[in-house]
Formats: C-alpha cells, structure tokens, sequence
C-alpha cells in the first residue's frame, strides 16, 4: 500500500472532542502537519505542534483554509447528543458536512474519512452481528440518528475518481481522556440515577480510543491505494462504509458494574421493565417540549431502546478492506481505563 505524505498537511475537524482529538494526537507524533478546526482555543494541539484554525462547519473561510493544501481531511465533527431539534441535528450533521465537501472540492483534497455512527442503522429493536448491508434509518425518536445516516449518504455519494471517501462508524468509544460516555455513566451511578433497564443481558460493542483512531488512519492509507485492491477479492474501499469495533461485545450492565467496581462505586442492582423506562421516556420528552424545561429529559425513548437492546456488529468488511485488527482488546483497556480514573479522581 502507497504510504501517504507526510509534507502535505492534514485537517481535522472536531478535534476538540474525544475522537477527533485523539486522531490530531496521533497525526502529530507520526510527524505529520496538522490543522484542526475549533470554535475554542486548545493550547494542548498547538503545543504538539498543529495549527488552530478559529470557526465552525458553517464557516466557509475556516474550511477553505483548513482544507487548503491538504491531501487529506478527517471530518469528525458533528452535533451528538440523544436530545435536540431535528432541524438542529441536520443543520450541523448534514449542512456542516455539505460545506466540507464544496471546501475538498474547491481546494482539491484528494481523500476525506468521514466519523459516521452505528446509530445510523437504528431500527429500534436488537442489533445482533449485522453488517453493512442493514438499511440506514429514515425514522427515529431523535435527530441524531437521521441526521447522521443523512450524512453517510452524502459522503458516499461524494466519492469519485478524483475525490475517494469512506465512512467509519465506531461503536460506544471509550477510554482515557473520554469526557462523555463513561464520565456520564459513572456520575449517575454515583448520583444514584442509573437503573438496568429491561433484563440487562443485552449485548453491545465497545470500542477502544486507540483502536478508533487506528481505523481512521487505516482508511486514510486504503483510500491512498485503491488500485492495490483489484484482483485481490477486496472491493475498493472508497464510496463505502464500515462498522469499528473492538469485535468483542460485552454484556452492557456487566461491564458498567466493573467498571463501578474497580471506582468504588456502588454497583447498579436495580431494573426498571423496559416498556416502563420507554414509556417514561416519552412523557419526559413531552414535559420538556412543553413547558419548556432547561437541559435534557433524564430518559428519553431513544435512550431506553439503546440501553435494551442488543448492539453488535460484524466488523468482517473492516478487517478485509482496510486491514483493521483491533490491538487494545476490552479486558487490557478496562484494566488501563480504572487504573486512569482511579489517579484522576483520587483525593
């Protein structure tokens, strides 16, 4: 495979956030030139080395200077969050992807890695081992889920010969440095707020931070060499789109508890029928519209339905196409992950 090069510069957006973060990261200590865009100062990116471009994905001024010169660019940002105007979702998750797109074109960027989302296959019901092939959602009890197979579809159909992209969708990622997931998860366990909902056996997929990042750049290198894959009985990766796991679901509640454990935390013991917590759900969704209340309803039916329901997926296409074998596995990164927030918290 081509190895890309390193004097041309790299754009990243969203790296403020945990993903896009760690892929700056790791850009940076391979030697290459990096720009992200932000809408806040990070001190952290400039001192590694990489240039902070000020703006958001509604800034045209901003993308044509990140994108200016690259060869590459890794569009990570988005509008996440299981609460929120649908109008909102699609205006940041779609709108801002369209404008990256007209900024690759305008400045000639050869290869965009787009962060997708599992999300984008919501069906409502278990997920268990699909692949690729399942249909994107038209319809969901939120925006972020719509939005974002909204999205997927507009890369994709970006892709050409001289523009290649693909689609990653990383599953619940998790590890040091995350402020989201299992921050929020230990924070309501810790406030007494976090109930198993439905029988808590439901099976999911966690992904680990380091393998993520090593899938984006993975996919950089396979759309840099589309020819290497005729003949091989690999279809191009470029157009397509993967599912990125660590290939090694977990028993949703069984890990939240060892994780509780190895905290300190008390571990959650106590179930609400899943047809309870939908129900609640809708009606903390409707109190929320109507009055309206500040922040996020504390359950909502799309919440209820993921917390469930089985979510694991066939990571085959992703091991074939982009040569993806994830090296942290779940036992090795929980251990990393405790002993993390144990010095973190401690005193």
């Amino acid at each position: 495979m081509l190895l890309v090069r390193k004097n041309f510069p790299v754009f990243v957006t969203g790296a403020s956030g945990f993903i896009g973060g760690k892929i700056a990261e790791r850009l940076l200590a391979d030697g290459r030139r990096v720009r992200v865009l932000a809408r806040r100062p990070l001190p952290h990116l400039e001192a590694l080395g990489a240039e902070v471009i000020p703006g958001d994905l509604d800034n045209p001024d901003a993308l044509r200077r990140g994108c200016l010169g690259a060869e590459t660019v890794f569009h990570v940002a988005g509008r996440v969050g299981v609460w929120g105007s649908r109008r909102e979702f699609f205006a940041v998750n779609v709108g801002g992807t369209q404008n990256v797109i007209h900024a690759c074109r305008e400045a000639g960027v050869a290869r965009l890695v787009y962060t997708s989302s599992p999300s984008v296959v919501y069906n409502g019901g278990d997920l268990a081992g699909i692949d690729e092939s399942a249909p994107l959602c038209v319809q969901a009890p939120c925006g972020y889920p719509t939005s974002k197979a909204a999205a997927e579809r507009v890369v994709l159909a970006a892709h050409g010969p001289s523009f290649a992209t693909v689609a990653l969708r990383p599953h619940l990622v998790w590890g040091p440095g995350d402020k989201n997931v299992v921050p929020r998860v230990l924070a309501l366990a810790k406030a007494g707020r976090l109930k198993i909902i439905g029988s808590g056996r439901n099976r999911v997929d966690v992904t680990h931070i380091s393998n993520v990042v090593d899938a984006h750049l993975l996919a950089e290198g396979a759309l840099c060499n589309p020819i290497g894959y005729k003949g091989s009985g690999a279809p191009p990766p470029g157009g397509r789109a993967y599912f990125i796991t660590n290939g090694e679901p977990v028993v949703l509640w069984d890990w939240i508890n060892q994780l509780l454990r190895g905290v300190g935390i008390t571990e959650i013991t106590r179930h609400v029928p899943r047809p309870v917590a939908y129900a609640a759900g809708g009606l903390m969704e409707a109190l929320w519209r109507m009055l309206p209340l500040p922040g996020e309803p504390p359950m909502t039916r799309f919440v209820a339905k993921e917390m469930a329901t089985d979510h694991w997926f066939d990571i085959s296409a992703a091991r074939r196409d982009l040569g993806y074998h994830p090296l942290v596995t779940v036992a090795d990164g929980t251990t990393e992950l405790i002993e993390h927030l144990r010095r973190t918290t401690a005193g």
